[in-house]
C-alpha cells in the first residue's frame, strides 16, 4: 500500500446499515427511479434490475477508492443517487444536468465512462494491473450484463484478467440469458451450498489456518486441486474456471443478505473472482416487469400507467424496416443483420415475416459486418442495420473484410448525427468521416422519408460497391421532398451566399435562408444527397459566382464534408469567404437536439449568424 493511501479512511458508503433499513432503502430507490426517469426519459429496466445489487455494492466496496467499473453504464443510475447525486436525477440527461452514463467528472465514485458493451472487464483488468504497479491497495469489481457477454471483447477481457491472478472481481448480471444450464439436482444443491455463509466462512478460515505453516500449504494445495476437479466434473460454468476465474454462484440478485455476503467473501479473495448474480429487469415496477425491453430505454411516460406522455410518430429507423421489408418480398436474396437492435433499428417486422433471412449475432458488430461479407461473397444481399455509433467497433471488418473485396455489402447507419439524451458515447458524428476512408464505399444522406425509401432500393440494387445509408433518430422536417436522384443537388437560388448540407440538417439551412431573404441576402442552397464519393461540381460553379460558402452539418469537423469541400474549392482554384459550422473537434454533451444545435450555432438562427459573419467578411 502507498504511503498516500495508508491516510485513506475506508469506509463504504452503506457499511453499518442492517439489512431492514437497506431493504427499506431499496423501496424508496425503486420509487424515486420511476418517477424521475418518467419525468426526463432514460433507462428505467435496467436500473430496477440492479436496485439491491448497487446496494449491496455500497455496502462492501468504498467506490472512493475501489473502482467499480460498469459495462455500458445504463444499469449506474443508483448508483448515482447513492453517490450524491439522488436530488440531481431530475436533471438526469438534460442540458447542463447529470449524464445518463458513468462520468468521473461527475463524481470521484465514478471510475470510468462507459457507454457501449462488453469493455469492462478488460478495463478493470488494466486498472488491477495498474493497482500493483503502483504498490496500491484498493479492489476493482467490473459489472457486466449476459447481453455484453456476446460481444468478443469480454472473453478477450476475462481470458487476459484471468490469466494474470490479480484480484479482479468480475459481477457478471444475469437478467436473460441462461449461463448456467440446469444439469440436475445435485448441481443446484452444491450450488447453493457453496453461496452458504456458513461455508464461505469455513473455507475463509480453513484457508488462514492452512498457510500458517509449511505442511498446511502443501495439504490445502492437494485439497483445493481435489475439490476443483470434482466441481468442474458436476458444476456448470467452468469455462469462466478455465480463464483462471474462481466462479461462485448463481446467487438471487434481490437477495440483500445474500449479495452482501457473497461480495464480502469475493472481496476477500485475493484472486480473480466470477460472481454469477440473477436478476429481473424492471422489478418492483409492473409495467416494466411484464414488458422489459420496452422499459429499457424510454421517453417521459406516465408513471400510473407506464404509457407514453407523448405518442411517438413516424420515424426513420421504422421507414427503413418498412421499405425493406418491401425489397424482401420482391427478391428473396435480401436478409438482415443487426448487433441486437432489433427494435432500435426497425428490424421487428422483417423478423417476424423472414425469419429465415434474419439474423441478430448479439452485442458484436465485428462479427455482423464480417458474416455479412461472407454473405454478399456467397450471392446473398446482406443489409446491417447499425447505430452510428456502433458501427465504429467493425472499422478494421469494413476494411478488410468487405472493402477489400469489393463486396455490395449494404449498411443503414441509424442514429446517425446528433441523438440527443444520451451523450458522448451515443452521439452518430463520426462516420461520415471514418467511411470517407473505406475504398469503394458510397454514402448516402437521406433528408425525408421518401428520399431513404429511394437511397435503400438503390443501395440495394447496386452489386458494385458497398454502400451506407445514414439517417437520424426520429422523424423527418419540414423538408419531405424527394430530390435524391443527383449526387448534389441545388434546392433554392441565391447570388449573395453559397450553403451547404445535407441530410437533416437541411431544415435548418432552408429556415436560415428565408430568414436572410428577409435581411436582404440571398443564399444558394446546395443540398449532397450523396457525401462519399463527393461530387463538388455544383459545389464549384456556386461558390465561383457567389464567392462565400458556409458549410453546415452534424458531424466531428476533421474528415467533415466541409473540410473535403474546401479542399475541392482549393484545388478548383476557387477563392472564397468560407465557414464550417459543424460539432466542432470536441465530444457533444448531452441534451435535447434542438438544445445542441443552438449551442453549436447549428440551428436556423445560428447559422443566420454564421452566414453574416462571412458576408461581412468581404465587405
Amino acid at each position: 500500500m502507498s504511503d498516500g493511501q495508508e491516510t485513506r479512511k475506508y469506509e463504504p458508503l452503506l457499511s453499518g446499515k442492517s439489512d431492514q433499513e437497506l431493504e427499506v432503502l431499496c423501496q424508496e430507490l425503486r420509487s424515486s427511479l420511476v418517477e424521475s426517469v418518467s419525468q426526463t426519459g432514460g433507462h428505467l429496466s435496467p436500473n430496477l434490475g440492479v436496485v439491491e445489487l448497487t446496494v449491496a455494492l455500497h455496502r462492501v466496496f468504498d467506490t472512493r477508492y475501489d473502482r467499480l467499473v460498469f459495462d455500458v453504464g445504463h444499469q449506474s443510475y443508483v448508483h448515482k443517487m447513492l453517490t450524491g447525486r439522488w436530488q440531481d436525477m431530475k436533471t438526469l440527461r438534460q442540458y447542463g444536468g447529470i449524464a445518463g452514463f458513468p462520468k468521473p467528472s461527475e463524481s470521484v465514485h465514478d471510475a470510468f465512462i462507459a457507454g457501449h458493451a462488453s469493455n469492462s472487464v478488460a478495463v478493470a483488468a488494466g486498472m488491477a494491473q495498474a493497482r500493483s504497479l503502483q504498490l496500491e491497495d484498493y479492489r476493482v469489481i467490473a459489472l457486466i450484463g449476459d447481453g455484453a457477454l456476446t460481444g468478443g471483447l469480454a472473453y478477450e477481457g476475462l481470458s487476459n484478467g484471468g490469466f494474470r491472478k490479480e484480484q479482479l472481481l468480475v459481477i457478471l448480471n444475469d437478467n436473460g440469458m441462461s449461463i448456467t444450464p440446469n444439469v440436475g439436482g445435485v448441481a443446484q444443491l452444491l450450488s447453493k451450498q457453496r453461496m452458504n455463509p456458513k461455508y464461505l466462512k469455513f473455507k475463509q478460515n480453513y484457508r488462514k489456518f492452512m498457510h500458517k505453516f509449511g505442511l498446511g500449504r502443501g495439504i490445502y494445495a492437494i485439497t483445493h486441486s481435489l475439490k476443483k476437479a470434482l466441481k468442474q466434473s458436476i458444476l456448470p460454468c467452468s469455462m469462466f474456471e478455465n480463464m483462471g476465474f474462481t466462479y461462485l454462484g448463481p446467487v438471487d440478485g434481490h437477495d440483500l443478505h445474500q449479495l452482501t455476503e457473497s461480495l464480502g467473501y469475493a472481496a476477500s479473495l485475493r484472486e480473480p473472482v466470477l460472481l454469477h448474480v440473477r436478476t429481473q429487469k424492471g422489478k418492483g415496477y409492473l409495467p416494466a416487469q411484464e414488458n422489459p425491453d420496452a422499459f429499457h430505454g424510454v421517453s417521459p411516460f406516465d408513471p400510473k400507467t407506464g404509457k407514453p406522455r407523448k405518442p411517438s410518430g413516424q420515424n426513420f429507423s421504422a421507414v427503413f424496416g418498412e421499405t425493406l421489408c418491401e425489397l424482401a418480398e420482391q427478391n428473396d436474396k435480401i436478409c438482415a443483420l443487426t448487433a441486437a437492435m432489433v427494435s432500435g433499428t426497425g428490424l421487428v417486422p422483417f423478423a417476424k415475416r423472414f425469419p429465415n433471412r434474419f439474423f441478430d449475432v448479439g452485442i458484436a458488430e465485428g462479427c455482423a459486418v464480417s458474416m455479412a461479407a461472407g454473405l454478399a461473397k456467397q450471392g446473398v444481399i446482406p443489409v446491417f442495420a447499425v447505430y452510428s455509433t456502433f458501427l465504429q467497433r467493425s472499422y478494421d471488418m469494413l476494411l478488410h473484410d468487405v472493402a477489400l473485396e469489393h463486396l455490395p455489402v449494404v449498411f443503414g447507419v441509424d442514429r446517425a448525427g446528433l441523438v440527443g439524451d444520451d451523450g458522448e458515447t451515443h452521439h452518430g458524428v463520426f462516420d461520415v468521416s471514418y467511411l470517407d476512408t473505406i475504398p469503394y464505399m458510397k454514402v448516402y444522406a437521406p433528408a425525408s422519408f421518401a428520399e431513404l425509401r429511394s437511397m435503400v432500393k438503390r443501395a440495394v440494387e447496386d452489386r458494385t460497391r458497398p454502400s451506407a445509408i445514414r439517417y437520424p433518430r426520429g422523424g423527418e422536417g419540414a423538408y419531405q421532398e424527394d430530390h435524391s436522384q443527383e449526387p448534389c443537388v441545388v434546392l433554392r437560388q441565391g447570388s449573395h451566399l453559397t450553403i451547404g448540407t445535407y441530410g437533416m440538417e437541411v431544415n435548418e439551412v432552408l429556415a436560415a435562408a428565408e430568414l436572410l431573404h428577409q435581411q436582404g441576402i440571398e443564399a444558394e442552397i446546395l443540398k449532397w444527397n450523396v457525401i462519399t464519393p463527393l461530387d463538388c461540381t455544383l459545389l464549384v460553379q456556386s461558390v465561383g459566382k457567389t464567392g462565400y460558402f458556409l458549410m453546415a452539418e452534424e458531424c466531428a469537423q476533421q474528415g467533415s464534408v466541409g473540410v473535403r469541400a474546401l479542399a475541392a474549392l482549393e484545388q478548383a482554384g476557387v477563392k472564397a469567404k468560407t465557414a464550417l459550422v459543424n460539432c466542432t473537434e470536441r465530444f457533444v454533451t448531452h441534451g435535447s437536439v434542438a438544445k445542441l444545435k443552438q449551442d453549436l450555432m447549428l440551428d436556423a438562427q445560428g447559422l443566420v449568424q454564421k452566414a453574416k459573419e462571412v458576408v461581412s467578411r468581404g465587405q
